[in-house]
């Protein structure tokens, strides 16, 4: 591995850098510890300036040790932000336009890289070791850093920008139901009475549109699972991190670059059934593989959970409705109700709030009246818990609606107190 810099310098840190490409080998560098590898690059540093004679300052010089550094061993300009716990996304529009999200809202950095080309370094450095590659024939690619993170790559000219860089930021500490109950996210009411349906195995689907909070969501119902289940997760790109003792992990695979090899998402559904699960976990439904999760949770797999992208749960059930006509097995939309009306227990909705915060929106039922039942099946979506605008804190309310899966929970938590409602 190289050092890449511009052959055109036009300051003494750049013909520094080009310097030190040649002088340093850098493959010996990684066989170091990160204090040693300063060391070697600082001493390599001094004696090049020495040698050349260069007026260079302090300051100067260890700004180039710290772009050297992050540039060989890091994420280049971009450490910083990936160091940073609050960050939990980082946009790059284009090599000087680089944008974070905090707390829920988008700020733009002066953070800048370079040029594009330094950027496109970046992206064959993270690409490479992981057998895949982003140029014309395939300008755009999804992938999962070795820490977790998640990236998502356009290149132009699928984009008028050159390249643009998007990273969602892998969360190291795992919230649990208890933080979030302090946050004011959610009472301990709520808290209790969702424990209670997901010991109760119900299957449960969580909504919301991006970034609200799905997947984090998920990760804080596998708490309440019990630690003598099997899970077998399945995603695109692996994101769950589940505090779990017996858990399978299972992700899907792109096709080769002869287009050749390629697993989805249905494909480990399928497989997930004779591996012996107690709950499958589905990190996103998007397409034709919703048919095998409902069917899954239909057909003995209680307690599975997943996630859909929608709005509200009424475009919730039209969007998986929409998915089911669309997965080749022959459903009238009649029959697509039917499957989803049997299959969803509960759902649980998340929004973004004005200020960027993430909160929950909605507990839901969906219904099937008896008198709808038939050639013209329709749904229903009944609000157990509800937004309430006038509340600050703990702001869902419930609703006077007694959902019609009491009876498992009542039958497979013997210790739920309906009461509590």
């Amino acid at each position: 591995m190289n050092f890449t810099i511009d052959d055109n310098y036009n300051c003494p840190s750049e013909y520094i850098e080009k310097k030190i490409a040649k002088e340093i080998e850098v493959s010996e560098l990684f066989k170091l510890q990160p204090a040693e590898r300063f060391v070697k690059i600082k001493n390599a540093l001094k004696e090049i300036v020495n040698k050349e004679k260069i007026l260079i300052g302090d300051k100067e010089l260890s700004k180039i040790i710290k772009e050297i550094y992050e540039n060989t061993f890091e994420f280049g300009p971009i450490s910083s932000l990936m160091r940073d716990d609050k960050v939990t996304e980082i946009m790059l529009n284009n090599w000087d336009d680089i944008y974070v999200e905090i707390d829920g809202l988008i700020k733009k950095t002066n953070i800048k890289f370079k040029s594009s080309q330094h950027v496109r370094n970046l992206i064959e450095k993270i690409l490479s070791p992981l057998g895949l590659r982003a140029d014309e024939s395939m300008p755009m690619v999804d992938a999962r850093l070795e820490n977790g993170s998640r990236i998502n790559i356009v290149l132009s000219p699928v984009s008028l920008n050159e390249s643009i860089v998007t990273i969602r930021k892998f969360k190291k500490n795992i919230l649990e139901i208890d933080d979030l109950i302090e946050l004011g996210t959610l009472s301990k009411e709520i808290a209790y009475f969702i424990k209670a349906c997901v010991q109760a195995r119900l299957n449960i689907i969580l909504s919301g549109a991006t970034s609200t909070g799905k997947t984090t969501f998920l990760n804080i119902l596998s708490n309440f699972i019990s630690p003598l289940e099997r899970v077998v997760t399945i995603e695109e790109t692996l994101e769950l991190n589940l505090n779990l003792d017996h858990v399978v992990r299972l992700e899907s695979r792109p096709p080769n670059l002869e287009g050749k090899g390629e697993i989805t998402i249905r494909d480990l559904i399928r497989n997930s059934l004779r591996m012996r699960p107690d709950r499958i976990i589905v990190g996103e439904i998007r397409g034709v593989e919703a048919i095998d999760v409902l069917q899954a949770m239909n057909t003995g797999h209680d307690g599975s959970m997943t996630t859909v992208h929608a709005n509200s749960p009424v475009d919730m059930i039209s969007r998986l409705e929409t998915m089911l006509l669309m997965s080749g097995v022959n459903l009238n939309p009649s029959s697509a109700r039917r499957i989803i009306s049997s299959s969803i227990d509960l759902i649980i909705h998340l929004e973004r709030q004005s200020d960027g915060q993430r909160a929950l929106s909605c507990l839901s039922e969906i219904i099937t009246p008896e008198e709808s039942i038939g050639l013209n099946t329709i749904l229903e979506i009944k609000d157990i818990y509800t937004f309430q605008k006038e509340k600050s804190k703990n702001n869902l309310s419930y609703t006077g609606y007694i959902p019609g899966f009491m009876n498992k929970i009542k039958k497979r938590s013997a210790d739920f107190a309906f009461g509590n409602f």
